[in-house]
């Protein structure tokens, strides 16, 4: 039998806390002794942003996100994301990374996987995503060159899970849940444990329901600085034409609001928290369910 070996990392961004915590905790739980195959936790992957509780390193404004590949004589960013993809990723068969919306976002729970070029490793990633007890899971497809942690995995020749386990920056009891049992069914799914660490309940919730998010036009972004009111929240079926929200402008009172609707519909991924936003940031995203 292969023995496997997996790499748990969280902390990518400094602002998501289920990861990080989940982690800790897993280190703490974990009996050595009886894990089958070779097991990395990271759980303060980028600790300069994790100490800060910022999205990116206050050392040189880096996002590890998308700084892959990297470079081991760039910036300390990029070299930590050359170190992950070139050493580190490439000693695993699986890379678990785990993400939230962070302080700016709403997140629906959901995994993701990146395809893969490998037929054999892409239903692979597949059916360890489905396994994770999400209730949604996205396939992303970013090209060969994308920076991001998944598309490092990629190229490392290895499987890459991640997820949105929460969002704004905080935690609550379902989102630590989730991410609680997410870790238990990755473990087992790769018979790396005989019984679950946490234990923690699968959330109620019928199959995965498999989204597509590909396109530019499934998100709404700001164009210019002013206050967005979102008309639905993350996990609401909308058709394309729907009222996504209003953008105001608190400068210009007598300018009205203007109404944004969205150009596809689906099912609403995640939307902005902070009111206030500038050109540039994204407002609400919806991803297309694969049938």
């Amino acid at each position: 039998m292969v023995t496997p070996s997996l790499l748990m990392m969280a902390g990518n961004h400094g602002d998501e806390y289920e990861g990080e915590l989940s982690l800790a905790r897993l280190i703490r739980a974990l009996d050595p002794s009886r894990i089958r195959g070779r097991l990395t936790i990271l759980p303060i992957a980028n600790a300069p942003a994790v100490r800060a509780a910022r999205r990116c390193s206050p050392l040189d404004g880096g996002n590890l996100n998308r700084a892959f590949p990297g470079s081991p004589d760039g910036t300390p960013t990029s070299r930590l994301a050359h170190f992950l993809e070139s050493y580190l990723f490439p000693r695993h068969d699986v890379v678990f990374d785990i993400h939230s919306g962070g302080t700016s976002m709403e997140h629906v729970l959901c995994a993701l996987v990146e395809r893969h070029d490998d037929p054999a490793m892409h239903q692979r990633a597949l059916a360890l995503m489905t396994g994770l007890g999400l209730a949604y899971g996205f396939v992303a497809d970013n090209g060969p060159a994308a920076p991001t942690s998944m598309g490092a995995a990629r190229r490392a020749g290895v499987i890459g899970v991640s997820g949105e386990f929460g969002g704004g920056g905080t935690v609550t009891p379902a989102s630590m849940a989730a991410t609680r049992h997410a870790i238990d069914s990755l473990l087992l799914a790769l018979g790396m444990v005989e019984a679950p660490v946490f234990g923690a309940a699968r959330p109620h919730h019928g199959p995965m329901q498999v989204l597509s998010l590909a396109r530019h036009s499934q998100a709404i972004y700001a164009t210019r600085h002013g206050w967005f009111e979102p008309a639905v929240l993350p996990g609401a079926t909308v058709a394309a034409g729907d009222v996504a929200g209003w953008y105001h402008d608190l400068e210009d009172l007598e300018r009205p609001e203007e109404e944004l609707r969205f150009a596809e519909g689906g099912v609403v991924l995640s939307r902005r928290l902070h009111a206030m936003c500038e050109a540039g940031d994204c407002l609400i995203q919806v991803a297309e369910p694969v049938d």
